[in-house]
């Protein structure tokens, strides 16, 4: 199970192109990490960036159940996220947790923070998820 969730988070060509890192996961949650690279943006992150960052720690939260298994197969929905602050030149961190997992159906938060903690971003994403 887990380790489906590192190939989501660090091997899929774009999670490699951001440079995502997983920090932690466990059932039905997902920590990951942008670390900063000029190319995200010189004079903020980039919101894309960012929002891609929310699809991937979601994702991963969403994967992290011992009932998902190789022939599994989903897919984001929608999300929501809202930008409380300005993140410029750092390193970001995607805590995402499950807040309802349906039949098919998933529903989750996920918490974008700096360093220092504070938080810069948070989304809700609807994802669906065929175990």
């Amino acid at each position: 199970m887990f380790e489906r969730v590192r190939e989501i988070a660090e091997e899929q060509a774009f999670a490699r192109h951001l440079g995502v890192e997983l920090v932690s996961n466990d059932v039905d949650r997902a920590v990951l990490r942008l670390p900063y690279s000029a190319f995200l943006g010189s004079d903020r992150v980039n919101g894309g960036a960012i929002s891609s960052l929310v699809d991937l720690a979601a994702t991963c939260a969403f994967w992290s159940h011992p009932d998902v298994t190789a022939q599994s197969r989903g897919a984001t929905i929608g999300f929501t996220i809202n930008f409380l602050r300005l993140s410029v030149a750092i390193d970001l961190t995607a805590s995402a947790r499950v807040r309802r997992r349906g039949g098919s159906i998933c529903v989750g938060d996920v918490s974008v923070t700096a360093p220092d903690g504070i938080e810069v971003a948070i989304a809700n994403v609807t994802y669906k998820l065929n175990p």
